[in-house]
């Protein structure tokens, strides 16, 4: 299936919080767009991610039976949403999906997907530390890149990396 069929498929089971579709588009300088490239991908509500994701695994003609990616990105520095990402492969029906899912900076929560895939427990861990969101429901959100007294998200574009940590130079 490309990805128009997933979207198509989609639509008609009523996948919930799906939102829209971003597919790559060429840059039209008549409407200032500048375009975008890479993957095409669905937004979905992030209230809504856990049921979306069980969707995608149950349903016979998606079949997603693998997470093979989870992580988070933060567009702009003085954006108030950072983006938690999901890329899921169906090895049988030979085709992937990718979702974005948009949560505030201010409030940066999500369902943990755990209970759906179990390869989101450390990507997870990480996007928690990287960027401060919590995976709510998350089994065991321990750090697992950085100490337990870190301040801040290294991540993130307004980060200010700190010029000492416990005594030892970081610049």
């Amino acid at each position: 299936m490309d990805f128009q069929a997933i979207h198509d498929r989609l639509r008609a089971i009523e996948a919930p919080g799906l939102q829209a579709a971003d597919e790559p588009r060429e840059p039209n300088k008549e409407k200032k767009d500048p375009g975008r490239s890479g993957n095409p991908f669905v937004t979905v509500d992030p209230a809504r991610i856990v049921e979306f994701l069980t969707v995608c695994r149950d349903d016979s003609k998606l079949d997603f039976r693998i997470l093979i990616d989870l992580t988070a990105t933060d567009p702009k520095a003085d954006g108030e949403e950072l983006s938690v990402l999901f890329e899921l492969l169906s090895i049988r029906k030979k085709h992937r999906l990718s979702i974005k899912a948009s949560i505030p900076k201010s409030d940066a929560s999500i369902q943990s997907a755990t209970a759906v895939y179990r390869a989101a427990q450390w990507h997870e861990r990480e996007c928690g530390e990287m960027y401060g969101i919590t995976f709510v429901g998350h089994p065991d959100p321990r750090n697992i890149l950085l100490p337990d007294d870190w301040v801040g998200y290294p991540l993130r574009k307004d980060y200010e990396f700190p010029t000492e940590y416990n005594g030892i130079s970081c610049e």
